[in-house]
């Protein structure tokens, strides 16, 4: 089963940016399910991460807050399959 990552974003946020490309680059060395969720859209979500974005979690456990490593992703990713 493939390891689900999900992007946790808003409009405007230029580390999410940088965010959404480090996944992008990755998603071409590694398979994986993957997600954007606008935190805005939820006040669920934007409670628990309004000042943490981007938050990358792989299968629902954090992993990444505000900036993210091509490399130190991978490595996560793989630990998790």
């Amino acid at each position: 089963m493939k390891p689900r990552v999900t992007l946790y974003t808003r409009a405007g946020c230029c580390l999410c940016e940088e965010a959404k490309n480090v996944l992008a680059e990755a998603r071409r060395r590694a398979d994986f399910d993957y997600e954007e969720l606008d935190i805005d859209l939820d006040p669920e979500l934007r409670r628990r991460y309004n000042d943490e974005v981007p938050v990358i979690a792989i299968d629902n456990v954090k992993a990444f807050k505000y900036k993210v490593n091509r490399d130190e992703f991978l490595k996560k990713l793989a630990a998790r399959a």
